[in-house]
């Protein structure tokens, strides 16, 4: 019931006005892997029911955070861009950021990975509770966080800046506030090295 109504609130709520951030702004609604003073900060919108940025994440971003977030020359920045359908994209938004800060990667990771089986079973239930059990909080903390008007808000901020940045499809990303077209690992390689000191 708690999912429903806060989908009903996000459709209804969706053209609000809310401040909102640019690719190169980094706010604290933003969930952030890396170190803040990384001299190049990649901006990934993203949606957890996009094939495409599954792929991306399953496959090119364990290499990518070895080469450049895990040596501190990157911090990757992850913004949602709920994806069709929007009402499950939107409730697994909601959910990841209800998630401890520190666990947000753990359970778009959850997410990314368990898309395919979402996609051949049709699912929902199990792929949102393998989710809130990596979140580092309980399904009763969640409920409540999903209840919350502030999660609502963040939600139509980062779609707002998403529209702002001109996206138009998942996943995009920047570099240093430049929109990046190649997002394989070379291609985002190419775009970052030159900014390295």
């Amino acid at each position: 019931m708690i999912i429903r109504r806060l989908l009903i609130a996000l459709c209804l709520g969706l053209f609000a006005s809310v401040a909102h951030a640019g690719p190169l702004d980094v706010t604290a609604s933003d969930r952030v892997l890396g170190r803040a003073d990384a001299p190049v900060t990649v901006v990934e919108y993203a949606s957890f029911t996009c094939p495409h940025c599954a792929d991306w994440h399953n496959t090119v971003l364990p290499d990518f955070k070895a080469r450049f977030i895990d040596t501190g020359k990157v911090r990757l920045v992850f913004r949602d861009l709920p994806t069709d359908p929007v009402q499950v994209a939107a409730t697994a938004a909601a959910i990841a950021r209800c998630a401890a800060p520190d666990r947000f990667y753990a359970v778009a990771s959850s997410f990314m990975s368990g898309q395919a089986q979402l996609r051949s079973s049709y699912q929902v239930g199990p792929w949102y509770d393998a989710a809130i059990a990596v979140s580092g909080k309980t399904p009763a903390q969640i409920e409540t966080c999903l209840a919350d008007p502030a999660t609502m808000a963040n939600l139509r901020a980062g779609m707002e800046a998403a529209s702002a940045a001109g996206v138009q499809s998942t996943p995009s990303f920047f570099v240093n506030g430049r929109a990046v077209q190649d997002r394989t690992l070379d291609g985002l390689s190419s775009a970052i090295t030159p900014l390295l000191p």
